[in-house]
């Protein structure tokens, strides 16, 4: 059954930040340690839907785990290509080799200055029609053991949760364990509202340096968190957005 059977229609400002940080629900979640949820010697795989997701799920983690001296691999989905759609300032070839570098870039801001990032080119905006294919592109990425970090199968995003569900398949098919964070969901879920899977959820506190190093990775997005001049399109990533992934868990 689909225990989140409701609109996730990601549109206005959302739920915000400060609603978030008062909720039962996150000062309840179990707490635990970096060593817990990701053991050392476990190879990490972070699967981004679009270049940024990679730090909106768990830039803060990624810093984590390069000070613990560990090397994640970055799958990046599709190349975010279609964010601007019909914008003379932002056509998809520009878009790919942009969205790329930023990745780069915030990947360095978290010690992950010669990052791994396998690409993986499915169209932007079309990964639900090509889940199978991810699946099978993924397994061939996977070693018995791997930890997959990606974004919620609810998360709102087709996107996003089409992901999670390729990498739901691909870990069952080759023995590897699966993190989903929300990014979205933050946005059409509020605290009270039962849609989170709260039972299934653990909570990490952050360092504060931590923090301010996932603050600046998204800070490197300049495609996402500025508007479109050339259109009047406004951000992608407004600030109240990136607000609500910058809590100190």
């Amino acid at each position: 059954m689909d225990t989140v059977a409701r609109s996730r229609h990601i549109a206005g400002a959302g739920t915000t930040a400060a609603a978030w940080r008062l909720a039962s629900e996150l000062a309840t979640a179990p707490s635990t340690t970096l060593d817990r949820l990701v053991p050392p010697g476990t190879r990490v795989v972070v699967v981004a839907p679009h270049p940024d997701d990679e730090i909106l799920a768990c830039g803060a983690l990624l810093y984590m785990l390069a000070q613990r001296g560990d090397a994640p691999l970055v799958a990046a989905v599709t190349d975010g290509e279609a964010s601007h759609p019909g914008s003379p300032d932002w056509p998809p070839a520009r878009l790919r080799a942009q969205r790329s570098h930023e990745t780069v870039a915030a990947l360095a801001c978290l010690g992950l200055a010669q990052p791994r990032i396998e690409r993986l080119g499915i169209p932007d905006g079309g990964v639900e029609a090509a889940e199978q294919v991810l699946a099978t592109r993924l397994g061939a990425l996977l070693r018995p053991g791997d930890l997959l970090i990606t974004t919620w199968d609810h998360d709102g995003h087709p996107d996003h949760e089409a992901t999670a569900r390729a990498c739901v398949a691909a870990t069952r098919e080759h023995d590897a364990r699966l993190l989903q964070a929300p990014v979205w969901g933050w946005h059409w879920s509020a605290p009270g509202d039962g849609a989170m899977p709260w039972s299934h959820a653990r909570k990490l506190a952050l360092p504060a340096d931590a923090l301010e190093r996932k603050r600046a990775a998204l800070a490197c997005f300049t495609s996402q968190i500025e508007g479109d001049a050339s259109t009047g399109a406004a951000p992608i990533l407004p600030a109240f957005a990136m607000e609500r992934v910058l809590h100190p868990f």
